[in-house]
């Protein structure tokens, strides 16, 4: 084993699409296990949100960018002698690669945890993987690898189209694709060079079906095989983006040992110590196969598979690293095997990836090798239907199961063939159409064993609408996993009608646990799921429990933060020697680790669900208000079926939520407010916009988060909106809303007891108001409010946690303009803010509401505090992602995750932030494009930079209006696309003229696009760009 050292632990930055939560997960269980050792360890990671920065777990956290002079400067300081880079994902990886081509490694005498250097090379290099396995007659794709877009053509003349391409040193599949033309070829081989060094052409296996293997091995040589997973879809599809299902459904015995004993050779070959994962092709008609890559690290896939066998992954990858054999580290989920035990499942699990493409209007649905997913969920169950459709109701996307998806697809056909993020749904309606699962095979290549599956599900829907309701066919329909509303939407009831039927029948699921054993040891598991194909209870309720439900699958607007308030929350309740329950269905979080709870419901939030596992635990009381708004939804149905909760009551977190009788409540408390009506006709709607004034927000009224919102700003746009997005009727009222222009928007996150504020903090957006408020940068304690606006504030803030008696967390977000506020909302839940807030404060938000939910009497209000230092939270956005999609942050939100840094000014600290969340500008080229009021407003910088040796460039019109201020100092393009596609600029400052219809301007959105596509820092937001360049001034 190692001896004592410092450990150095990089984290993964902020959640993006190809690198989401998973590593808050992986990167835990490694500090745990390093500190287990006793070894000191430092972690970087600008990622405010997670858990692993808490203050409780590594000696000593940076929140600084994730780049290489940062990295240095901290290995000196912190005379680190260890480096684990596994545990951060590919940007982990790629910074350990970078130091070690650098030449610190070796300067500072560093040492890499688990696999080498060379052996991270070997599997990352393209040509160096493919000619390595060759070497040991293991089969890889025909291929080539090219550095220049010249040989890429020339080799694919080689292969011949269609072929496949991928990138090397990329996370998730970016740069990645199908090529089907030379055209096309240059394109995406240009695109993928501006960021990396190769890009691999390779033939393309059409049909051939994909399977993961998962591998942990140590020092020795000793290696297992913890996991095998069949992806539901066929090659040509990433495995972020596929239906997963572990174990492998397809395989014959003969095809899963010759996968499992080339996976062993490849970690031999490699010489892997700790984790890795190897993805391979099987050809369905022969068996032959092909190994398509391994990633040398913790990956997603590792995630999912640890969850979904109950194999702690990422704490045995981490004691590997140390220097563990397989059989000295105990398997803590059963307390009674070894790590050195491969498990052995008696249940089935489905993992379906959560997309949101709607929410980036203009984006692409369809899905391929790119990854476009923001999230996960995983089902377990003792069928694949009953686990399929458990996890769709997961999703919350609006399915409670395939037969009440709320779309009708219009050409099933092309959905099978040209996949999307809706082709599950697609093939359940293609066969309650009564079409031939042969045809579907032949148009999506899914292997005929899962589409039968689905036509069983379909073939039974369809009967059991003609049927009389009764306890078998009730049965029947729970194991093939059909939900309460949708059996009460084919018999024209009421959901808790079909529930009640099930009670009196005595159809209830049963509970049982993941033991990695499958029952062959007496293991103490706490992972728990519920199952109809079952005769009795793995284990007896307690009602000594309180149950926390979690936030469900990362999606834009509910990501890792809400998890980060989740584990504190079950933290300080154990930490109170109270027992904890909780709900989730995210196999990327920490809240789903085994050692986070006494029992872990890996299982949908849904009202039915919940009340399930809530009749049977019966605990001391369920807390809805840590997990984002999935769980706060729950909120008054369990009240109305007697459940207890904890916090403000159900009656008042509808008054917030009810937007007329929150509404009703600002006007009775004299508080202002926006505006706004609940219209029924559109000559509501017109006669309101005639009174207020353009623009108006317009959004349907049962639409939370964000979603669906359009900002109009003349009747043109209001008219056109309606008549396409929205269908104004006494059925489906419209709220319509007076959107105050430069307005400045100002956040109040707190905490009250019994409707007096305990604690609570006020914080800035930089951008105006009109940009969301999960897309807006945050700065904490707000810098530029005057002492009489923040006494107003509070004093707002009062009489609302007053007259809503708010006992537990609140978030209020309000519009301040010359000297005047106005309440926009008040969530009576924990916000995404709470741990940017809680870590920049030194309060954490989450201990206090614990506090006030335990023993509210013995709690203090708290001033305050008087900082000397400040926080910049600074949303990620995944735009390269989502092709066809306008760059432009706006009133619904597209980001994906955050960073956040700290310091004592505001120029540096939001610099610093900015880069953080992925930013890096290289040189001291800057095109600029933007409306003449922007123009004026940053002239003046503009006039600086210039004069600092900044080539400043921009289209001939803009240049001429510059160049009329100051004599000369603008530089005029002509084709500024093809500057782009050059790489002739290190940032791009392009400000819609709308913001609000910015698609419009079709010149202006293809700059902006290529940008992102050419991987060139982007700003689109007036107040940014003004900061942007004061930062660049003082650099």
């Amino acid at each position: 084993m190692t001896k004592m050292s410092k450990i150095l632990v990089i984290g993964s930055g902020g959640l993006r699409v190809g690198q989401a939560g998973e590593f808050d997960y992986s990167g835990s269980q490694a500090i745990k296990a390093f500190k287990d050792d006793g070894h000191q360890v430092v972690l970087v990671n600008p990622n405010i949100a997670t858990v692993q920065t808490d203050k409780n777990m590594a000696d000593k956290t940076y929140f600084v960018p994730l780049q290489i002079k940062e990295l240095e400067q901290i290995l000196i300081e912190e005379e680190i002698e260890l480096l684990a880079l596994g545990f951060g994902g590919q940007t982990a990886l790629n910074l350990g690669l970078e130091l070690h081509k650098s030449e610190i490694l070796q300067q500072y005498n560093i040492e890499v945890l688990g696999s080498s250097i060379s052996s991270i090379l070997a599997t990352e290099d393209r040509e160096l993987f493919r000619d390595t396995l060759l070497k040991h007659q293991i089969k890889t794709p025909i291929s080539k690898l090219a550095t220049t877009c010249e040989q890429a053509v020339s080799m694919a003349q080689e292969i011949g189209y269609p072929l496949m391409m991928r990138s090397g040193f990329s996370l998730g599949g970016l740069g990645s694709g199908k090529i089907s033309s030379e055209e096309e070829l240059i394109t995406k081989v240009t695109q993928a060079l501006s960021v990396t060094p190769q890009v691999l052409l390779e033939e393309y296996l059409t049909g051939w079906k994909e399977f993961e293997y998962e591998i942990v091995r140590d020092t020795a040589g000793n290696a297992l095989t913890i996991c095998n997973m069949e992806n539901l879809d066929p090659m040509g599809i990433h495995t972020g983006e596929s239906i997963v299902v572990a174990p492998a459904q397809t395989l014959n015995d003969r095809e899963h040992q010759q996968l499992r004993d080339v996976a062993l050779q490849a970690a031999e070959i490699f010489a892997i110590i700790g984790e890795c994962n190897i993805q391979f092709a099987l050809n369905p008609i022969n068996g032959d196969y092909r190994v398509i890559e391994m990633n040398p690290r913790l990956s997603r896939s590792s995630a999912l598979a640890s969850k979904a066998t109950g194999y702690p992954l990422a704490y045995v990858a981490a004691k590997l690293c140390l220097g563990y054999q397989l059989y000295q580290i105990r398997n803590h989920m059963t307390a009674a095997t070894s790590a050195f035990f491969e498990p052995a499942l008696d249940y089935i699990v489905v993992k379906i990836p959560r997309w949101d493409t709607h929410k980036l209007r203009e984006a692409e649905r369809k899905i391929g090798s790119e990854m476009k997913s923001v999230g996960e969920v995983m089902a377990i169950g003792r069928s694949f239907p009953e686990a399929l459709q458990k996890a769709v109701q997961m999703l919350n996307i609006g399915a409670s199961c395939l037969l009440d998806y709320p779309q009708q697809i219009a050409n099933l056909a092309d959905e099978l063939e040209y996949a999307t993020d809706r082709r599950i749904f697609a093939l359940y309606q293609w066969f309650k159409q009564g079409n031939s699962v042969t045809q579907a095979t032949q148009l999506s290549h899914i292997d005929p064993w899962f589409l039968n599956q689905i036509q069983q599900i379909a073939d039974f829907s369809n009967e059991l609408a003609k049927q009389e309701l009764n306890a078998a066919n009730l049965l029947s329909a729970k194991q093939l996993g059909l939900s309460d509303k949708a059996i009460a939407e084919l018999h024209d009831l009421d959901e808790l009608a079909i529930r009640a039927l099930r009670l009196k029948y005595g159809v209830q699921p049963v509970v049982k646990q993941i033991d990695t054993v499958a029952g062959e040891f007496q293991a103490q598991s706490n992972y728990l799921y519920l199952t109809y194909h079952g005769t009795h209870h793995d284990l007896v309720p307690s009602s000594e429990h309180i149950c926390i439900l979690g936030s469900g699958p990362y999606a834009i607007g509910s990501s890792v933060e809400f998890d980060w308030c989740t584990v504190n929350l079950a933290r300080e309740l154990r930490k109170a020697q109270q027992k904890v329950i909780i709900i989730n269905s995210n196999p990327e979080t920490v809240s789903t680790d085994y050692d986070e709870s006494e029992r872990l419901y890996f299982e949908p939030l849904s009202l039915e669900r919940v009340a399930d596992i809530l009749e049977f635990e019966n605990p001391h009381a369920t807390v809805v208000s840590v997990g984002g708004q999935a769980a706060n939804n729950l909120v008054l149905p369990l009240s109305k079926l007697g459940h207890k909760l904890l916090g403000t009551s159900a009656v008042n977190i509808n008054q917030a939520e009810d937007r007329q009788l929150f509404s009703q409540l600002l006007h009775d408390a004299e508080i202002d407010q926006p505006r706004w009506i609940n219209a029924t006709t559109s000559q509501q709607i017109i006669d309101f916009v005639t009174e207020v004034g353009f623009p108006v927000i317009v959004r349907p009224s049962y639409v939370l988060s964000g979603a669906a919102m359009k900002v109009a700003t003349n009747h043109e746009d209001l008219e056109q909106y309606l008549a396409t997005a929205l269908k104004v009727s006494p059925a489906n009222s419209v709220v319509v809303c007076q959107f105050i222009s430069d307005a400045a928007e100002i956040e109040v996150d707190g905490v009250a007891a019994n409707g007096a504020i305990v604690f609570s903090a006020i914080a800035e957006h930089i951008e105006n108001a009109g940009v969301h408020s999960g897309d807006a940068t945050l700065v904490y304690p707000a810098q530029n409010l005057a002492p009489e606006v923040i006494k107003k504030i509070n004093t707002i803030a009062s009489k609302i946690v007053a007259a809503l008696n708010i006992h537990g967390p609140f978030n209020m977000q309000l519009l301040l303009k010359d000297k005047q506020l106005k309440v926009i909302e008040c969530n009576v839940r924990a916000s995404r803010s709470f741990p940017f807030i809680s870590k920049v404060s030194g309060y954490n938000l989450i201990e206090l509401i614990t506090r006030v939910f335990l023993n509210p009497q013995a709690v203090e209000p708290i001033a305050p505090p008087q900082l000397n230092h400040l926080g910049v939270k600074t949303p990620v956005f995944s735009y390269n992602r989502f092709k066809g999609c306008d760059p432009v942050a706006q009133v619904e939100m597209s980001s994906t995750g955050e960073v956040a840094c700290i310091g004592t000014d505001l120029l540096t600290t939001f610099y610093r932030s900015w880069q953080a969340a992925g930013q890096t500008i290289n040189g001291k080229r800057l095109l600029i494009g933007a409306p003449q009021s922007a123009l004026q407003k940053l002239a003046p910088s503009l006039t600086e930079l210039h004069k600092q040796g900044w080539l400043i460039s921009a289209d001939n019109s803009t240049c001429n209006e510059l160049n009329a201020k100051a004599k000369n100092f603008t530089h005029s393009v002509a084709d500024i696309p093809s500057a782009i596609k050059q790489q002739q600029f290190d940032l791009v400052i392009n400000i819609p003229e709308n913001v609000y219809d910015s698609h419009q301007d079709q010149e202006q959105f293809t700059i902006r696009r290529q940008a992102i596509d050419y991987h060139i820092p982007l700003i689109t937001n007036l107040q940014l760009a003004n900061l942007i360049l004061q930062c660049l001034i003082l650099e």
